[in-house]
């Protein structure tokens, strides 16, 4: 396809999104099953009017997917309604890092043993394919920043996190293929990889949204009284936190999203703070929120977030042909989404009290997307041979598209049939 073309399609897809975005709500369809639908007909499954080959534009994919995560994942994280507490947030730290160890086992010895790949593919893989995506799982995360649903704060806080914590098991999976450095009887990977990774991540996170969001406060204050540009401060906020992470070896993806929790929690209490200290206030008056840096960048991340969503899942439905669909990548993601996914949620939140309903929504939303691409072409991009590339790319272009299908399908139906029980 040309450029002219491309333009065409793209300026095409969006015009039908923006006016049948009402009728999409109503009907078991989904933006990105209609991307996927388009990159089919148009791929080489259909027409075969263009191909995207993502072994050969592996270092492009690397770089476009892992800044649609990126920006997904601060949109995720200023979303957060509930001020970061243990017992708040127990269930989702649970299934970022208990339930998304007991994935990647899972897949790894299906891989392992069904699959005939090596136990350090298997683990690579099991790591590529564990992590709930935040891009294209907007239908089942959190609405705004104040949507309390505990669902959905769940399933977006789970993905928020789990998309940094797959990082250690990528880097142990290609350690033991022999392409990166784990120390002697794997010391250095625990203690580099996993602990600093994530303490180091966290504690940037944390400590940059805060700032940010004092600094915000201080320069809106009475006496500054500046104008702010809430968009250029989100952005700035997401590349030097993320490039400051991965000169420190920190996870980069768990520092973004705690900043943008620090951000919005930080800029609420101040908030909260301010209010309190007014005397009175006029009744006829309405009183407005004040302004953000959370709440003013995120409709424009939300708006990069669904162009990034457009893109990618085009690219994918290109990517694909007919003999992609094998038994073993379809067996592949049946065995994730319907056993490895619901049992590890049923170990990580056994204990935790959590309702029977919720338990089953959240075992079966654990859509997965754009971070798996990410992490693959990740994978690719430092040194996975050839053909054993090709094969982790086959599982998990397969993997992608049917979540985006399977769960596309189901989502609006299901949560609709939770929330009437619910108000029930």
């Amino acid at each position: 396809m040309s450029n002219a073309q491309w333009f065409a399609l793209v300026g095409a897809l969006l015009l039908v999104i923006g006016v049948a975005s009402t009728l999409l709500k109503r009907v078991p369809v989904t933006s990105a099953m209609l991307y996927l639908g388009v990159g089919l007909l148009l791929g080489p499954t259909g027409v075969d009017a263009f191909r995207f080959n993502p072994l050969r534009e592996a270092p492009l994919l690397e770089v476009l997917t892992e800044v649609a995560v990126l920006i997904s994942l601060f949109s995720a994280g200023v979303k957060m309604p509930v001020p970061f507490a243990v017992a708040a947030w127990r269930a989702p730290l649970l299934l970022a890092t208990l339930s998304m160890a007991l994935t990647v086992g899972l897949v790894a010895a299906f891989a392992f043993y069904a699959l005939g790949l090596p136990l350090g593919a298997g683990i690579l893989l099991g790591a590529i394919v564990a992590p709930t995506d935040p891009v294209l799982a907007t239908d089942v995360q959190s609405r705004h920043p104040g949507d309390r649903d505990r669902l959905r704060f769940t399933l977006t806080s789970e993905a928020g996190m789990n998309d940094g914590t797959a990082f250690p098991f990528v880097m142990l999976g290609l350690g033991l293929l022999g392409l990166h450095d784990l120390g002697e009887v794997g010391v250095r990977w625990l203690l580099v990889d996993v602990v600093w990774g994530i303490a180091g991540g966290v504690a940037m996170g944390v400590l940059a949204g805060w700032a940010l969001a004092r600094l915000g406060w201080w320069l809106r204050g009475a006496q500054q009284k500046r104008h702010l540009l809430d968009d250029f401060l989100g952005l700035g906020l997401i590349a030097l936190v993320y490039g400051v992470s991965l000169q420190l070896h920190t996870l980069g993806f768990l520092a973004v999203f705690f900043a943008a929790v620090a951000l919005r929690q930080t800029e609420m209490k101040l908030s909260a703070r301010a209010a309190q200290q007014v005397v009175a206030v006029p009744v006829d008056l309405p009183s407005e929120p004040p302004p953000s840096v959370s709440g003013g960048s995120l409709v424009f991340k939300e708006h990069l977030e669904r162009l990034s969503e457009l893109l990618l899942v085009l690219l994918l439905g290109g990517s694909l042909y007919l003999d992609s669909w094998s038994w073993s990548a379809v067996g592949l993601a049946l065995f994730l989404f319907g056993v490895a996914r619901t049992l590890s949620v049923l170990v990580g939140l056994f204990g935790t009290r959590t309702p029977r309903r919720m338990l089953g929504m959240t075992g079966w939303f654990g859509v997965r997307g754009i971070g798996s691409l990410y992490y693959l072409m990740y994978a690719i991009q430092h040194g996975l041979p050839e053909p054993l590339a090709l094969q982790l790319m086959h599982f998990t272009l397969i993997v992608v598209a049917m979540s985006i299908v399977l769960h596309g399908l189901s989502v609006k139906p299901l949560m609709n049939l939770v929330w009437r029980r619910g108000a029930a």
